[in-house]
């Protein structure tokens, strides 16, 4: 009987046993197979996340201040730069551009039209396009980037230091006032009046306006200035102006930029000269200029931008910036057309020499 009792004792005591080692082996299994999934599911989303932003797409709007050749170049080379930064329309990129066409009301229309869209940056080109872009941002977290803002400081956009108002940066077109009297007086050394026509509600223009009546007495010249308010008051502002001046020359000024044609028509049924004061003005009838490559401009804004929206910068904390070299354009048909000899050590260095006269529109 105690040998029954014990062998019982001893198969209960095997079977617990080998119960128990099979509750471990369970559980073990059990663990490791939970660190597996875990550690397959972190591994999924550091892959997801990692094409989330190889993938990521953007959404800017380019609210366009006017129609003319420079501010159109500043909005290719903007795309073009942000193309430069793996940033392309077509590809990751849905571009918004609209175009004032000179009308603060319909600028402001513009910028409240892709803060609805919910757009990832705005694009301001020009100035007065920048300041409504950046009133109409301020209590949001949309980014402005402007180009062809000749005074960020004065336009209220930056502080002294080059550094942003808000959420806000870009590129200025400052005009190289110097560079530009040196070769008036060089291709003009009898002139001694500069006509120059602006309008009152640009501070960008009041600004460089100061800028060339300070430096003008040291290469001899006087400067004759025409304020106008509208597009409108152009061609009578242009004929008083023509009566009093040796040549006319143009700041970059959108309302006056804008009817160019109309300036240079009355000009040359005068014979006198118009310069400008970048390459789309000589292309289409100015005789020449020390100026700038808005496409240029517009790709620097373009890699600014990028940077922004890939996170690598805050607008905000980034001081805007200046292209500091300035190139001769020189038109020979208008120079032929008014009997001028451009220097040849002017053409010789030229950036860009045209042998004709562009269209406006084109």
């Amino acid at each position: 009987m105690k040998k029954k009792i014990a062998a019982t004792l001893m198969i209960i005591a095997a079977a617990a046993a080998a119960a128990g080692c099979g509750g471990n082996s369970q559980t073990g299994t059990g663990t490791q197979s939970q660190t597996a999934s875990s550690a397959q599911e972190t591994s999924s989303q550091e892959s997801s996340q990692a094409a989330s932003q190889d993938e990521a797409s953007y959404t800017i709007g380019i609210g366009q201040y006017a129609v003319h050749g420079s501010l159109d170049n500043c909005r290719e080379g903007f795309l073009q730069g942000l193309a430069e930064e793996g940033i392309e329309e077509g590809k990751n990129l849905t571009v918004l551009y609209e175009n004032a066409n000179g009308d603060g009301g319909m600028g402001t229309q513009i910028i409240s039209n892709f803060l609805s869209q919910n757009v990832d940056m705005i694009c301001a080109i020009a100035t007065p396009m920048a300041q409504t872009a950046y009133g109409a941002t301020k209590r949001t977290d949309v980014p402005v980037i402007y180009t062809a803002v000749t005074d960020p400081v004065i336009a209220q956009l930056a502080t002294e230091d080059k550094m942003p108002a808000g959420n806000i940066t870009g590129t200025s077109d400052k005009l190289p006032v110097e560079e530009q009297l040196q070769m008036i007086r060089q291709i003009l050394p009898d002139a001694k009046t500069i006509g120059i026509m602006y309008s009152t509600s640009e501070v960008n223009s009041q600004s460089t306006l100061e800028e060339y009546k300070e430096a003008a007495p040291e290469y001899g010249f006087e400067i004759i200035e025409s304020g106008i308010s509208t597009a409108a008051d152009i061609p009578l502002a242009a004929d008083n102006l023509l009566t009093q001046v040796d040549c006319l020359n143009n700041l970059t000024d959108n309302t006056v930029v804008s009817s160019l044609p109309i300036i240079l028509n009355k000009a040359n049924s005068k014979g006198i000269p118009v310069f400008g004061s970048e390459i789309e003005q000589v292309r289409i009838g100015c005789l020449a200029s020390m100026g700038l490559d808005y496409v240029e401009l517009g790709k620097q804004t373009g890699r600014m931008a990028a940077q922004v929206l890939k996170g690598e910068a805050k607008a905000s904390e980034m001081p805007y910036e200046v292209i500091e070299e300035a190139s001769f354009y020189g038109n020979s048909a208008v120079a032929d057309n008014l009997g001028i000899t451009l220097p040849e050590d002017l053409v010789s260095s030229a950036a860009q020499m045209f042998d004709s006269i562009g269209d406006s529109n084109s």
